[in-house]
């Protein structure tokens, strides 16, 4: 019995000496492929760092980050937290009849409050005497269509009430209505683009143009694996992308002013990154401008949003000669009177709730 319990001893002690000399001798890997992100690299060891503890703290960091074979260790964490722990989340991303849904809670009404100012902090220096027709509304995230099943989500009918407090200034469009689970990819937070025609003629409607709704769907062929994907570190099933394309978006001109060059609505490139949602438009990008050299109505639209506008936008161009999309958590509101002229225009405001809810990435 002696024996055996040196030895069971003997390979532990081998076992975690050699993952260890692994963990401290591997390359260390600069990105997380599953979970989109960059891993922390080996911190610099100096005086100062290890005496203010730093050095500590970013090593504490590095070595969760650069553990050997982390995402299969990631995976078994999941499946023991789900199958035998019986856990209802995993990193707070649950699975609902095979959608995965990150787990929105609690509200925070002054992040809310802070959206609603900072949209008022654009009409004031922008829009109060331009002559634009203002509106407002907001993209609900997957928690709120499973909300029913006890489990912890936002109070969104006080999340909508408070932003609308805050943003008397515009038209409110409620489109909450209009929209399903069924409407989002299944691993990532964002809405399907051939599921979302209903949403853009409601918001053209109410904008007062008419749209051309006539598209050809494309699938894009390559299996995605959206954000929750990685984040929960489930074995989660593939999806695929579909786009919807026609003449107008095909003949569309496409600027991005953040790197100063034209792109097109779709970017295959991007299609093939770490990222493929990000073929709408190019990503998340500050300041890009759509002109539609079929349309002549002279009607102008400026979004102000995030990346769930990338796959809306193009839905709206045949009701505008130009589309203006502005994302203030890349660009600071002062910044933009220099790129566009608001006189006379459509200004929508078009936000998720997962976006008010966190507004400190506003600027």
């Amino acid at each position: 019995m002696k024996h055996k319990n040196i030895i069971v001893s003997a390979v532990m002690i081998l076992f975690f000496l050699s993952l260890s000399l692994f963990a401290w001798f591997k390359p260390q890997d600069s990105f997380s492929q599953s979970e989109r992100r960059k891993l922390s690299q080996r911190p610099e060891l100096n005086f100062q760092s290890l005496m203010s503890g730093k050095y500590m703290k970013d090593f504490d960091d590095y070595s969760l980050d650069q553990f050997p074979m982390r995402d299969k260790f990631r995976a078994l964490k999941a499946k023991v937290s789900f199958d035998v722990l019986r856990r209802m989340d995993n990193n707070d991303i649950y699975i609902s009849d095979g959608y995965a849904v990150k787990m929105e809670y609690p509200l925070n009404e002054s992040s809310v409050k802070r959206a609603g100012q900072r949209f008022s902090y654009v009409y004031e220096k922008y829009l109060k005497d331009s002559g634009a027709k203002v509106y407002l509304s907001v993209i609900p995230d997957k928690n709120y269509f499973t909300a029913g099943e006890d489990r912890l989500s936002l109070d969104y009918d006080k999340l909508i009430s408070d932003f609308k407090s805050e943003t008397q200034f515009g038209e409110y469009i409620d489109i909450f209505d209009l929209l399903s689970i069924e409407d989002y990819y299944r691993t990532d937070t964002h809405w399907r683009q051939e599921k979302i025609l209903p949403v853009a003629e409601k918001l053209a409607e109410a904008m007062g143009t008419e749209l051309n709704l006539d598209f050809q769907e494309k699938t894009l062929d390559r299996d995605f694996y959206g954000v929750y994907y990685g984040q929960s570190a489930l074995p989660l099933e593939s999806e695929k992308i579909k786009y919807l394309t026609n003449e107008i978006t095909e003949n569309a001109k496409v600027f991005d002013f953040q790197n100063n060059k034209e792109i097109s609505v779709y970017d295959m490139k991007k299609a093939e990154g770490k990222d493929p949602y990000e073929m709408f438009l190019s990503g998340p990008l500050s300041l890009v401008t759509m002109e539609n050299p079929e349309s002549s109505n002279g009607k102008e639209l400026v979004i102000f949003r995030d990346s769930f506008t990338s796959s809306l936008a193009p839905l709206l161009l045949s009701g505008y000669d130009k589309i203006t999309l502005v994302d203030i958590r890349y660009i600071h509101p002062d910044m933009v009177g220099k790129y566009v002229d608001f006189t006379d225009c459509d200004v929508l405001f078009l936000y998720s709730s997962s976006v008010l809810n966190s507004s400190e990435t506003i600027k």
